[in-house]
């Protein structure tokens, strides 16, 4: 297939948005937020509706896959023996108790210092550094020794931490423990939410299943691969920081099913589609258990193995989600897409709005090639 070379470049993801799109609150409930509906018919069309309308798109058989993982509140203030502030976000184990952090600021954090942890009505807690990641530029930091796991971590940082939200988020509120979490939200490891499922209500959630379609759960926790601004210019050059994924023979069983049946693969968010297209690509294209790290990379010339349909948010410019969704539908049209979602008052980014991507609408060189 013939690839623009224009898709190859990072710059020519670039889109202008004023601050005053970025949305700052999720909307209530979860499933009153607009869906763009790319029209399959039209090169540029789409339609306007809500995310409870998400379940008059989808058909009796089809098999919606979402990402099951729950934010960790990662987010944390420590204080240097100099007596200055420091923040971490808790990133990802690196052997026993010891977790890759980013720190801010970091310049001047050596190994061999202790940081003491602090919250308000809890005692301080030292934090050995115990080296520098020059991968990420963060640290890897020695936690209390029961910390060996996400599921170990996680009492502590409900305790110390805060949800790290987005820096394009600029007020945090009570509310957002939980609705920066999905509803299915119950392994937890991931430092940012994926947030096309963050407009699946208990109620719409319901209605999809009384429609017959059926859900499966992967688990991604979402990391640094995901929010990572790409400084690539070549794309060709492109790597991403791996991310740790599991794709259970529950989940092979049910899109094998799914597609048995002639339903249809639905993604819900881009982090279920990197899981179940990377996994399928470390097993030679087909779909089978698998738990580990991953670092996929689809962009536009990319054929997808498993996914042929998406709900997925608005992305930032230069994103590793925005060359996602345009191997599905293509950059220019992606693109135009964006400007006809501005002109709408639609809302980016994580509490912002969604857009459907049909399995029609799906470039034909894109899609699945079912039955080879």
């Amino acid at each position: 297939m013939a690839i623009d070379p224009a898709d190859q470049r990072l710059s020519s993801y670039v889109f202008d948005l004023p601050e005053t799109f970025i949305a700052q609150s999720p909307v209530e409930p979860r499933h009153a937020a607009r869906l763009l509906v790319v029209d399959a018919g039209q090169p540029s069309g789409c339609r306007h509706r809500t995310a409870w309308d998400l379940q008059d798109e989808l058909k009796p058989g089809d098999l919606l896959v979402v990402n099951n993982t729950r934010v960790l509140k990662a987010r944390l203030q420590a204080r240097r023996p100099s007596g200055g502030s420091v923040e971490l976000l808790v990133l990802e184990p690196a052997g026993a108790s010891d977790w890759l952090c980013l720190a801010r600021p970091a310049k001047r954090l050596k190994p061999g210092e202790v940081l003491q942890l602090e919250h308000a009505g809890q005692p301080a807690i030292g934090l050995e550094i115990v080296a520098i990641d020059e991968e990420t530029g963060g640290r890897v930091v020695r936690f209390p020794e029961e910390c060996t796991s996400p599921e170990a971590i996680e009492a502590l940082l409900a305790r110390y931490g805060s949800m790290p939200l987005p820096p394009y988020i600029q007020q945090q509120n009570d509310d957002d423990d939980t609705r920066y979490q999905t509803r299915y939200a119950s392994r937890p490891g991931a430092v940012a939410a994926p947030t096309a499922g963050l407009h699946l209500s208990d109620e719409l959630i319901a209605a999809i299943r009384a429609r017959g379609v059926e859900m499966a759960e992967v688990t991604l926790h979402v990391g640094l691969g995901t929010f990572r601004p790409v400084e690539t210019e070549d794309l060709n050059q492109l790597e991403l920081h791996s991310e740790w994924v599991e794709v259970s023979p529950a989940l092979v069983e049910a899109v094998a099913a799914c597609r048995a049946r002639g339903g249809r693969v639905i993604a819900v968010g881009t982090t279920s589609v990197r899981s179940l297209e990377a996994v399928a690509q470390l097993h030679g294209g087909t779909l089978q258990p698998h738990a580990g790290p991953v670092n996929l990379v689809i962009q536009p010339g990319y054929r997808f193995a498993v996914v042929q349909g998406l709900l997925t948010n608005f992305h930032l410019p230069k994103s590793s989600l925005l060359l996602l969704v345009s191997a599905l539908i293509g950059r220019t049209r992606l693109l135009d897409l964006y400007e006809q979602a501005k002109a709408e008052g639609y809302r980016f980014f994580s509490y912002g709005d969604a857009m459907w991507i049909a399995p029609e609408a799906v470039l034909q060189q894109a899609q699945p090639q079912l039955g080879v």
